[in-house]
């Protein structure tokens, strides 16, 4: 989920450094980039991540 929103982020900063565009209060398409890069590596770092096994509940698969 946070590699999503890291893509999202991504295409935002790339657009404002495209346009040569900056939001008032400072912040600017390098802000989006390295939030961005942030939310990168908290995916990596597992932040995040699924404990239950995702959409089977944690049962992988098995009947009863």
């Amino acid at each position: 989920m946070l590699a999503i929103v890291a893509a999202i982020i991504f295409g935002l900063g790339f657009l404002l450094e495209l346009l040569a565009f900056e939001i008032p209060g400072g912040i600017s398409g390098v802000t989006f980039m390295l939030l961005g890069l942030c939310l990168l590596a908290l995916h990596q770092a597992g932040v995040g991540a699924h404990s239950n096994g995702g959409l089977l509940g944690g049962r992988r698969g098995t009947r009863r």
